[in-house]
């Protein structure tokens, strides 16, 4: 069971980014180019949101199923195991958080333009902690 979830969590890892660097750059040529958001827009930044979630859950359950996880907490020493059972989840958490934050947020707000900044800002800064702590090593 192990294999499988790991296998899930680094392919489906491909996709959440790929949607995530969509929805940044849709919300960085949006608010450059002063255009009206859209309902299309949204749903870009939707995809994004739901696609991280779900890497978020299935990080979740391997992280106690993983012998990289939760079982390695304690060897904070050893870089490798320091980065896969502390540092890539709590930061890939708060770059969610913000990717959360940014989408709700969104929602009270009026202008096409501050949608788009509101965008680029929060899922900008949450793409860029997910990509300072994917283990590249372990992907490739």
């Amino acid at each position: 069971m192990y294999d499988f979830i790991q296998k899930f969590h680094s392919g489906w890892a491909y996709l959440a980014l790929l949607v995530l660097v969509v929805a940044v750059v849709n919300s960085f040529i949006g608010m450059s180019s002063k255009k009206e958001f859209t309902s299309k827009d949204r749903k870009i930044a939707f995809f994004a949101l739901i696609a991280i979630h779900m890497q978020l859950l299935v990080g979740i359950i391997l992280y106690f199923v993983s012998p990289l996880g939760l079982a390695s907490f304690g060897q904070m020493s050893d870089k490798a195991l320091r980065l896969t059972s502390l540092e890539h989840p709590l930061i890939n958490i708060i770059a969610i958080i913000l990717i959360t934050i940014g989408w709700s947020k969104h929602k009270k707000l009026m202008t096409s333009e501050s949608k788009f900044k509101t965008f680029s800002i929060f899922y900008g800064l949450g793409l860029l902690l997910i990509l300072s702590r994917i283990p590249w090593n372990m992907w490739f």
